[in-house]
């Protein structure tokens, strides 16, 4: 199973660098604060995403400089955990929120922070290559109804479908 989502992914995501025209990732991205845990709070569904629910993203330093990334999320209809281990490198600079990421070999997908908390890194905005990739990534299983709200009108006005929106089922209990 584990190798299906890893392949799925690779080819949904395989060779999609670039983004859309309206989306810009965000300067003065600083990865030590972007490491740890975030939690999927929203998304534009995809086959190797579809019915999980309890999304997590971890990110840590890989040794040869670029980012480790796993994905795990809970599978309802099998009563499974489903995991994506992949590896992620800056595309142009390392103070710019636009990575490209692989889940499986050469294979590489557009990851674009377009909008971020500054504080904190309490909540990110992400695109992948095109207007069919997108997610609302927060580091607590739920976010304030405003966060959504922006969420929502930025998303609106950079051209993604925003009525095809999932909102992610996030259990605390299970993360403890």
């Amino acid at each position: 199973m584990k190798k299906c989502l890893l392949i799925i992914s690779a080819l949904i995501l395989g060779g999609c660098l670039g983004m859309p025209q309206t989306v810009k990732p965000v300067t003065g991205f600083e990865l030590q604060n972007y490491l740890g845990k975030w939690y999927e709070i929203a998304r534009l569904d995809h086959s190797f995403e579809e019915g999980l629910s309890q999304v997590t993203a971890e990110y840590s330093l890989r040794d040869d400089g670029g980012v480790s990334v796993l994905n795990r999320g809970y599978l309802a209809s099998d009563d499974e955990w489903k995991e994506a281990e992949g590896k992620a490198y800056f595309v142009k600079s390392e103070s710019e929120g636009y990575l490209k990421v692989s889940f499986f070999g050469p294979f590489y997908g557009s990851y674009v922070v377009f909008a971020l908390e500054r504080d904190n890194y309490d909540y990110a905005f992400i695109s992948g290559p095109n207007t069919d990739y997108l997610w609302l990534l927060a580091r607590t299983p739920t976010v304030e109804p405003e966060v959504i709200t922006q969420f929502v009108q930025m998303a609106k006005e950079r051209g993604f479908d925003t009525d095809k929106l999932i909102f992610v089922e996030q259990e605390q209990s299970l993360f403890d």
